[in-house]
């Protein structure tokens, strides 16, 4: 994704702690912790950990809020999400003042269409695409926020959820994660009790 959007910074902001869903088997800290070691060695990549550092639900509205006072309104932002959040971002706090604060660009991986023919996109969110939809990569570099962006990933049918059910049940996520990810998981007993 930073290649195809010639990004100059990718921020992983890591949630703390969910508050659409139950938590997922590690701490608040312990996934701040892996999303280090992931970034670690890569200097396009920036851990920040103020929703981890926060008391109150990381609602994503509330950090593009912070990230635009930090970086001002001009600054183009991109919030990338996999296509299976977008689908679901109907749900969100505050959802359609998202396109106030960033970009939203959709990495569509296989399983996840969002284009055509999908039905279970909700009419408002299809009425949003229609409008906001951006036809190139370069166009999100003239405004800061507003437009909707797919991307097309490696066919590669990796989740998180995958992940933590493979371990749950005794399967090596081995090629999934990075080796230092998975030497913390497996340090920290992480996951074994999913199913």
């Amino acid at each position: 994704m930073a290649d195809a959007l010639a990004l100059k910074q990718v921020r992983f902001i890591p949630t703390g702690e969910p508050w659409h869903r139950a938590a997922p088997g590690a701490t608040a800290k312990q996934r701040l912790e892996m999303t280090r070691l992931a970034c670690e060695g890569n200097p396009l990549f920036f851990v920040d950990e103020r929703e981890v550092a926060s008391r109150a639900p990381g609602y994503t509205v509330v950090t593009l809020r912070a990230l635009r006072q930090e970086l001002g309104d001009v600054q183009p932002l991109c919030l990338l999400l996999g296509a299976d959040a977008f689908l679901g971002l109907e749900g969100w706090h505050e959802w359609q003042s998202l396109f106030d604060l960033a970009h939203i660009v959709i990495a569509q991986r296989p399983g996840y269409p969002v284009l055509d023919g999908n039905e279970n996109m909700p009419a408002e969110l299809r009425t949003e695409l229609e409008q906001r939809r951006s036809a190139s990569a370069p166009e999100l570099q003239n405004t800061p926020a507003g437009r909707i962006f797919i991307q097309n990933i490696t066919a590669l049918d990796i989740s998180a959820s995958r992940v933590r059910s493979e371990i749950a049940r005794g399967i090596s996520p081995r090629y999934l994660l990075p080796d230092a990810v998975l030497g913390y998981i497996s340090q920290h007993h992480l996951y074994k009790q999913q199913a």
